[in-house]
């Protein structure tokens, strides 16, 4: 599945908080994501664009996944659903 294009920053955190990510704080234009569901803590920044380029998305969700512990693929359909 190819990443989505046009994701804001707002957006791809509220889809996040399915996997137990919530925004920690703010600062400037950037969002600090922190999730505990797997035990220890994870912390993710986005930056909080309207659209956000591929590439960081990309980097996002590799984190993310690593996290999780599952694919990025798997993590980018259950996000927005298979394509």
């Amino acid at each position: 599945m190819k990443v989505p294009r046009g994701i804001s920053g707002e957006h791809l955190a509220a889809l996040l908080a399915r996997f137990g990510y919530s925004i920690t704080r703010q600062t400037g234009s950037h969002l600090r994501l922190t999730s505990t569901s797997r035990g220890a803590q994870h912390h993710i920044t986005i930056p909080n664009h309207e659209a956000l380029r591929v590439g960081t998305l990309s980097a996002i969700l590799r984190d993310a996944a690593a996290y999780l512990e599952m694919d990025r693929q798997q993590l980018a359909e259950e996000l927005w659903g298979k394509g």
